[in-house]
Parts: structure tokens; C-alpha cells; sequence
């Protein structure tokens, strides 16, 4: 007797991936529709941290919405800082000095290398090349040291004030620096061997993952993942900010909007920003590293405990805050994943009256289903991983 055959269901099956995934960072959910193995819709949920940040700024005083940036994109907290004070001062109308602005473009380099390390690190360690992944996280550990010593913390650094910084930088910093950079040279000439002509890593990412120019403009999205298209679109070069203008480097681009560029883009971009580095600090102007207006620059702890004029200085701009005149701004930087702007307004007192960030990477994940319709299943981790989606600056 003849087996009857039958017919294998055709049915559009939902499925929910994450958000206990490992590759989905504890808060992500992509409710797929899929047609066997290839993806034919993904709605996106970026989840809570439960961070709050835009109300919990209006809950502090100026000053200490500091602590509160770094909660955003923790992989490279610096740029956060950095963003917030240069909204918070041009409301008052104030300019650092120029060695602050220096300083303040090191830090934010360093820590876009060890974004970008991060990221391409762990996305090939996702596709199994987790030695091209240990080179990456050895150079970001080489840097994160650099960064514990110019601030006293790898990730929670709150290094940056409102008209200055914390302190000056160490001692010995630009040869730390040099060596750092040295050494992450190698190791990425190393990663460069494994995976340039590696078949798996290549054919996982390439044509994989792609959004075109119109797309990814429509969208709003910045950084690396719109350059990957080959739109020429960086703030520090299209809005300078600090001293980006005294500075001599280029903007990767790519061509096809893939995962490849993407990764590609990521990759040289971290050159840039070491040049970046080298030349600041070769131009590294002496003087002060905050401005000369106590009613606006924290006290040095030294008078704080040794003076009661110095302690009624802390107290005052602590509890009361900074007098910030009525008015709104909004300020871009440049940050890992794109473009992050600070939208602040003042009613002219103590506290902001509103606060509200764009993340990057919240934009990115808004234009993940056209990046991910059409293709399978396992293309998915690859491409969520080039977005680098960070929770905390997703967290609305």
C-alpha cells in the first residue's frame, strides 16, 4: 500500500525572539513573522531599563544630571558628558577654556574607540570568530585603564563639569596613551588577517542586512550605520564643536549599507579617532581646565574641606543649582552610534525645566524590520549587533 504524502504547512508562523536571548540584551523582543527559515516581518520592542532618564534630569540640579548621562550609552560614557555640558553652557552663554576643550575631545575619542572595539569585538564573536573578538576586548581593556586613570572609573565616570572638568589629566597620560595606541595597531593588523579573507565571517555579512540611502535618511539615522550607505553625514565635521576644526581626519564611508560596511566603517573609524587623539594632544595648549565664575564651576574638593567659603561654594551650586537663564537649546555631538542631542530647557532655575536626549541607536532599531525583511533567521544577530543598539540610551 502506497504511503499517503501530504503537504507541508504553508502558514506564515509568529514567533517571539528575546528578550531572554543572549544576543538580546536582556530587553530587546523581535516579534518575527516568518516563511520557513527567512523573515517576512519583524516588529521591534525595545524594552525598559527602567532608567528614566529624561525625568529623573528634571528631578537634580544641573550639575547632577552629570551622573545621569553616563546611564546612556555606558560603553562610551565620556561623549555623554560631554554632550550635556555643551548644552548646558551654551544656555548660560559660556565658552571653556581652550585646554578643557582639548581635553574634552581626547576623552570623547578614547571613548568612541572603545564603543567601536565593543561592538565589532562581540559581533564577530557572534559569528564564531572569537579570537578576532579577544584581540578587540584586549585593545578596549588597554584603553578602558587609560580611561580609569584619567577619570577614577571605567564606566561611570562623571568626568566631565558644567564650564570645565573634574581634574587636569594625569601624569604621564600621553605616553600611556601612545603605548595604548601602538598596541591596538597590531591587534587590529592581527584582526585584519583573520577576518579580511575569512569566507564565513564574509559571506555571513556581506549583502546581508542592507538599507539604502533614501531608507536610512528617511529614518533619521546617523553614524556609522547611515555612513555605511555613503551618506557624508558627521557632526563633527558638518556641525564642529570644541576644536573638531583644528583637527585633520577623514569619515569612512562605505557603499552598500550592509553589515560588512557597517563593521568596515566601525573598524576605520577607530584610525580616525586615534589621529584625532595624537593630534590633540601633540597641540595640548597649558592654562586652566575650567572657567574662572563660581557660580558656576564646582569648588576643588581640597577647598571644599578646608574652607567654609569653599563648602558654602558646594553647598550652594549642589542643593540650589546653577542659575541658568530661561531659554531652550539643543546640541549634537557626535557619539558612537550617531548623532546624540541634548534638547534642554530652562525656566531659569536651579533645576532643568525639560530634558530630552536622542539616543543614536533608539532611531537605528525604528529601521531594523527594513533591514532585516527578507532575509533569515540567522541573519538577524548579525544585524542587530552592527546597530550596537546600547539599553540605556533606548530606554524611553
Amino acid at each position: 500500500m502506497k504511503a499517503e504524502v501530504k503537504e507541508l504547512p504553508q502558514d506564515i508562523m509568529e514567533l517571539q525572539m528575546g528578550p531572554s536571548h543572549p544576543a538580546t540584551h536582556g530587553t530587546i523582543k523581535f516579534n518575527l513573522k516568518l516563511d520557513g527559515e527567512r523573515v517576512v516581518d519583524c516588529d521591534t520592542e525595545v524594552g525598559y531599563l527602567h532608567r528614566g532618564f529624561d525625568k529623573s534630569s528634571e528631578q537634580g540640579t544641573w550639575t547632577q544630571v552629570i551622573p545621569y548621562t553616563d546611564r546612556l550609552n555606558y560603553v562610551s560614557p565620556l561623549i555623554n558628558n560631554v554632550g550635556y555640558a555643551l548644552a548646558v553652557e551654551r544656555l548660560l552663554g559660556v565658552e571653556t577654556t581652550p585646554r578643557c576643550q582639548f581635553i574634552r575631545v581626547v576623552a570623547s575619542e578614547i571613548s568612541r574607540i572603545t564603543d567601536h572595539l565593543t561592538c565589532c569585538g562581540m559581533a564577530a564573536s557572534e559569528l564564531g570568530a572569537i579570537t578576532a573578538g579577544f584581540y578587540m576586548i584586549e585593545a578596549r581593556e588597554m584603553l578602558m585603564r587609560i580611561v580609569e586613570a584619567l577619570t577614577g572609573a571605567r564606566l561611570t565616570v562623571t568626568y566631565v563639569r558644567i564650564g570645565g572638568l573634574k581634574h587636569d589629566l594625569p601624569e604621564g597620560f600621553a605616553a600611556q596613551v601612545k603605548d595604548a595606541f601602538e598596541k591596538t595597531r597590531r591587534l587590529l593588523a592581527d584582526v585584519e588577517k583573520l577576518l579580511s579573507h575569512n569566507r564565513i565571517f564574509i559571506d555571513r555579512m556581506s549583502n546581508v542586512g542592507v538599507i539604502s540611502k533614501e531608507t536610512a535618511v528617511s529614518y533619521g539615522l546617523t553614524g556609522p550605520v547611515l555612513r555605511s550607505t555613503g551618506v557624508n553625514y558627521d557632526v563633527r565635521k558638518l556641525q564642529p564643536y570644541l576644536v573638531y576644526d583644528q583637527m585633520d581626519f577623514t569619515v569612512p564611508l562605505g557603499s552598500h549599507g550592509d553589515n560588512y560596511d557597517r563593521f568596515i566603517v566601525r573598524v576605520e573609524e577607530i584610525e580616525q579617532s586615534m589621529r584625532i587623539v595624537e593630534q590633540a594632544l601633540e597641540k595640548m595648549p597649558t592654562g586652566p581646565i575650567s572657567i574662572e565664575d563660581p557660580r558656576i564651576v564646582l569648588p576643588d574638593k581640597e577647598k571644599v574641606y578646608n574652607s567654609i567659603e569653599g563648602l558654602m561654594h558646594h553647598f550652594k551650586i549642589i542643593m540650589e543649582g546653577v542659575h541658568v537663564p530661561p531659554g531652550e537649546v539643543y546640541q549634537a555631538v557626535e557619539g558612537g552610534n550617531g548623532e546624540l542631542g541634548f534638547y534642554l530647557v530652562s525656566d531659569g532655575g536651579g533645576r532643568p525645566y525639560r530634558v530630552r536626549v536622542r539616543p543614536p541607536c533608539f532611531i537605528a532599531m525604528g529601521a531594523f524590520r527594513e533591514m532585516i525583511r527578507g532575509y533569515t533567521v540567522a541573519d538577524i544577530v548579525p544585524t542587530f549587533g552592527m546597530i550596537n543598539m546600547i539599553g540605556g540610551e533606548c530606554d524611553r
